[in-house]
């Protein structure tokens, strides 16, 4: 305190000078507050509070973008599938036309004229798939694969997408076939030396590998189909039908997305008739699957036939009941027998020397008191993407899949509109499958940004309660700062009085 009397020192005065820099720098605080509508304007107004705001920007301005991003990817998806569906419309027609094809009713230059059809449809499916980008991108070529997108704030928050070669040379059936047939029985005459030795025959007709397990054990196969799927069938016995077989795979279609079709088909020569002139055997549609090696099923047909064409139309008497369908060859003497489920075809009782197969070995079905053959049909395994199958040289099959393209179908003939049915039912499958991995993309990224848009909102609210100011209040305060000021000058004045009046007393 000064002493009583200074004219030099004003304590009063020095009091009222502070707390009117005081109150003034507060003042200018509250008015910034009220200006800018935020309580922390410097990181010195709050710097705990002004980093903890940083970090919410800094996070909200990266959901933005993510946002953005994620809308990008939602407009590329449904770029694709705009265009997928177009190529879906496209192969549906190519369905029709191939069934139309298939029905046999057409001239030839009618059935060409649908090929020339089929040829323009197919190529404006390649078109679609070239043609089809986003951004100058790609998208149905083959060339958009591990594509990144960044949808959300940090680092890893993204989603990678791939879709396809979609042209009509990637897409149809891929397919791996057990072919030809093959004959097993306990009086079946062989000319090859190397097969006369087994007491159980195995004669291979007809070209490629025969669907023939190597030994009477169980052979497990194991598939691997396009979407990654895996599953184990185990091939039951030797003489195990391809009707079996195509159901054990069919039975784990669901994950591999690899089917099976099975049919038995072989056709034979007809040898010597009897000796009362004609032939006679008998037929029956077998399982051979597990412990029965072709027991059968249906109705065991006796024929007894002077003809070949007696005999045709005796088994197709009774193929309602018996599944078995004989049809004449182009060449006369052979006999095509067909058991389209797939089951073997069992023969017994054959008279001596009156069927043989075709091919070099000049197999005959000889008479005997236990004489008998099963013949063995095909499986062809078919997917909408490549498959491979382990062990699959057990059963004559190859270990991978071939793509019949969809580009290649053929309806010119009947046979080739057969095949292209299954070929666009295969390239439909891949386009729809394609189409609903980019819809459920589409809704993974829907979902995630109506989550991001969730978290901005609530990261604002956040952000608002640390550096938001409060307006009433801070304009109670400027009002108490103000009237604070004020009072502070009214007492500098008054500081000052006293010191006047000692003036007073001088001489």
């Amino acid at each position: 305190m000064s002493a009583v009397g200074s004219i030099l020192t004003n304590t009063g005065a020095l009091q009222a000078l502070n707390s009117i820099s005081n109150t003034s720098a507060s003042t200018t605080g509250l008015q910034s507050q009220l200006a800018s509508g935020l309580s922390i304007n410097t990181p010195a107004d709050n710097p705990a509070g002004y980093i903890t705001a940083q970090g919410f920007t800094s996070q909200l301005n990266g959901l933005t973008q993510a946002i953005s991003n994620a809308n990008q990817g939602v407009s590329l998806l449904q770029t694709a599938q705009g265009a997928i569906t177009q190529q879906i419309g496209i192969v549906q027609q190519l369905n029709s036309i191939s069934v139309q094809a298939a029905n046999g009713t057409q001239t030839p230059a009618e059935s060409q004229s649908l090929q020339n059809l089929v040829g323009q449809l197919t190529g404006q499916v390649s078109t679609i798939a070239n043609q089809t980008q986003f951004n100058n991108i790609n998208l149905l070529s083959g060339s958009f694969s591990g594509v990144q997108f960044q949808v959300g704030a940090n680092e890893g928050q993204t989603a990678t997408l791939s879709i396809s070669n979609l042209t009509a040379s990637a897409i149809g059936m891929n397919a791996s076939t057990v072919s030809g047939a093959t004959i097993y029985g306990t009086n079946v005459k062989a000319t090859s030396a190397a097969l006369t030795k087994a007491t159980t025959a195995q004669i291979a007709s007809g070209a490629g590998g025969a669907f023939t397990v190597a030994t009477t054990a169980a052979t497990e196969l194991n598939i691997t189909g396009a979407n990654g799927g895996t599953a184990n069938v185990a091939t039951n016995t030797k003489q195990e039908s391809a009707a079996s077989l195509a159901a054990a795979i069919n039975n784990v279609s669901g994950t591999t997305g690899v089917q099976a079709q099975a049919t038995t088909s072989i056709t034979l020569a007809l040898g010597t008739a009897g000796t009362n002139g004609g032939y006679s055997f008998a037929i029956q549609s077998g399982k051979g699957s597990g412990g029965t090696n072709g027991s059968g099923i249906g109705t065991k047909q006796t024929i007894t036939a002077s003809s070949a064409a007696q005999m045709v139309s005796q088994i197709n008497g009774q193929s309602s009941t018996s599944g078995i369908v004989a049809s004449l060859t182009s060449t006369t003497g052979q006999i095509q027998l067909s058991q389209t489920a797939g089951y073997n075809i069992n023969i017994t009782g054959a008279s001596s020397g009156s069927l043989k197969t075709l091919g070099g070995t000049a197999s005959v079905i000889k008479s005997g008191a236990s004489a008998s053959a099963v013949v063995q049909g095909q499986v062809q395994f078919q997917s909408s993407g490549a498959f491979s199958v382990a062990h699959a040289s057990n059963i004559g099959l190859a270990n991978k899949s071939t793509l019949t393209a969809l580009s290649s179908i053929n309806v010119s003939t009947t046979a080739g509109a057969n095949t292209a049915i299954n070929v666009v039912k295969y390239a439909l499958g891949a386009l729809n499958n394609q189409g609903g991995q980019l819809g459920a993309v589409q809704q993974a990224l829907t979902a995630n940004i109506n989550n991001m848009n969730t978290t901005s909102q609530n990261l604002n609210t956040a952000l608002g309660v640390v550096q938001d100011a409060n307006i009433p209040a801070v304009s109670n305060k400027l009002t108490e700062s103000q009237i604070q000021a004020q009072a502070g000058v009214a007492a500098l004045k008054s500081s000052t009085q006293l010191q006047q009046s000692y003036l007073s007393l001088l001489p």
